[in-house]
C-alpha cells in the first residue's frame, strides 16, 4: 500500500510541479483525504519528491543550463579583468541578471515575525491546517492568472526576452506562490512574464530554470526541519516515488512547452477553475459538518 501511495504521489508532484496547476495544492488536497505516506513522514517525504523533478528539469534544459554555468565562469573572469560591459551581454549573461532579480523578492519570506518564526513559516502552516479552504481560494487565484495571462498573450506583441522590471514582477510573483499551497510557481511566473508582453514559450523555459535555486533552498531548509524534528522514511517508496515524479516530470514539461505552442496554455486556468470551485465547496462542506 505505501507503494502505491508513493507513486500515486510521485504521479502527482510530477505532473503539478511543471503544468501549471501547483504542485503544493494537490498533495495538500490528496494528503488532506488519504493521509501521507509512512505516517509522519509528509515533510521530508514531500521534499524528496521535489528533489525527483528537480531532476527532470535538468534533464530537459541541460544544454540551457550548462551554457549559464559556463556563462557564469565567463562573467566572473570579465569583471576582475575590466572587460563586462552591459550593453554588450549576450543572451545567457542577461539572463543570468535576471535570475538574480527574479530571486531577490524570496528574501521576503525570511523576515521574522517574531516566536522564532518567519513569513515563509507562517504561510507554510496553511497547507498544514485541517482544512481545504485555503487551498481552494489559492486554486482560483491560479486560475485567474492564468486566463488574464494567456489573454494578454494573445492580445500583445510580445517581446523575445526579459526585463528588469517584468524580472522583478516574476520573483514577486514566485515568492507569493511558495508561501501558499494552491498558487502555482510555475503558473505565476510564466503568467505574469506574459501579462508584462514577454513570448511565452520564453517565459516557460525562464520560469522551470527559475525554479532551480528555488527549490533547492527551500528544500535545504525543510531538511533541516525534518532532521531536526526526527521524521524518517521507508526507502523503498521514496526511490519509488522520486523516480516517477522525475519520469512524470520530464513528460510534463515537454507537455507544457507543446501547450504553449499551440496557444492552449489557457487550458490549465479552466482546469483550476474547476478544481478551485470543488476544493473550496467541499471544505466549506466539511466546516458546516455536511461530510
Amino acid at each position: 500500500m505505501e507503494i502505491i501511495k508513493a507513486i500515486i504521489l510521485g504521479f502527482v508532484q510530477g505532473i503539478t510541479e511543471f503544468l501549471p496547476i501547483s504542485s503544493s495544492g494537490h498533495l495538500s488536497v490528496f494528503q488532506h483525504f488519504f493521509g501521507t505516506v509512512g505516517g509522519n513522514s509528509s515533510l521530508l517525504f514531500t521534499v524528496l519528491l521535489h528533489m525527483g523533478t528537480l531532476l527532470a528539469v535538468f534533464f530537459v534544459y541541460y544544454k540551457t543550463i550548462w551554457g549559464l554555468i559556463v556563462e557564469a565562469v565567463s562573467l566572473v573572469k570579465d569583471i576582475f579583468t575590466g572587460k563586462f560591459k552591459w550593453k554588450d551581454m549576450n543572451e545567457n549573461r542577461r539572463m543570468l541578471f535576471m535570475f538574480v532579480l527574479s530571486c531577490l523578492p524570496l528574501l521576503l519570506l525570511l523576515i521574522p515575525v517574531g516566536n522564532d518564526m518567519k513569513i515563509m513559516d507562517v504561510l507554510g502552516s496553511l497547507a498544514d491546517d485541517d482544512d481545504i479552504i485555503v487551498e481552494g481560494i489559492c486554486f482560483l487565484f491560479t486560475a485567474t492568472l492564468l486566463l488574464v495571462g494567456s489573454w494578454r498573450a494573445k492580445n500583445t506583441e510580445a517581446r523575445p526576452q526579459i526585463g528588469t522590471k517584468s524580472a522583478l514582477a516574476v520573483g514577486l510573483a514566485q515568492a507569493v506562490a511558495a508561501g501558499f499551497p494552491g498558487i502555482s510557481r510555475s503558473g505565476s511566473t510564466i503568467s505574469t512574464g506574459m501579462l508584462c508582453g514577454v513570448s511565452k514559450e520564453y517565459m516557460v523555459r525562464y520560469s522551470f530554470i527559475l525554479g532551480i535555486p528555488a527549490i533547492i533552498a527551500a528544500n535545504i531548509m525543510e531538511i533541516k526541519d525534518a532532521v531536526e524534528i526526527g521524521e524518517q522514511v521507508d526507502i523503498l517508496p521514496v526511490i519509488v516515488g522520486v523516480a516517477t515524479a522525475a519520469i512524470v516530470g520530464f513528460a510534463a514539461i515537454k507537455a507544457l512547452e507543446w501547450l504553449v505552442k499551440i496557444d492552449k496554455f489557457k487550458v490549465f486556468g479552466y482546469y483550476c477553475l474547476v478544481l478551485g470551485v470543488v476544493v473550496l465547496g467541499a471544505g466549506i462542506a466539511e466546516k458546516l459538518g455536511v461530510f
